[in-house]
């Protein structure tokens, strides 16, 4: 039973990995601050939004926004100075371009 119970909470854990993100206005209660860029060459993470959660996708650039703090991964700020960024995304219109370009970013999601 205790080993059940162990996998379970496991399973659980996997899951609640996926990037679902949750859009801050307050700086101070973001884990990563966010810039956009013009560009796919400027981009730590090449980002594909996704409609569903169940599409979100562990670490791999997929992200679903959800309208609730408690229910995210990670609180993200949308900053306009590079300066302050601590990732830089671009948005990209098909799910296989979504992942990773600078893999020492990576980090910020686990």
């Amino acid at each position: 039973m205790k080993l059940i119970v162990s996998i379970l909470l496991l399973l659980s854990g996997v899951y609640m990995k996926a990037q679902k993100v949750f859009e801050t206005k307050n700086i101070n209660q973001a884990d990563i601050k966010v810039l956009v860029v013009d560009n796919s060459y400027q981009a730590d993470l090449k980002v594909y939004k996704v409609t569903n959660s169940t599409m979100a996708d562990v670490n791999r650039g997929k992200w679903f926004f959800t309208n609730q703090a408690v229910t995210a991964s990670k609180r993200i700020y949308f900053t306009s100075s590079a300066y302050n960024a601590d990732l830089k995304i671009y948005y990209v219109n098909y799910e296989s371009l979504a992942g990773w370009v600078n893999k020492e970013k990576k980090s910020l999601f686990n």
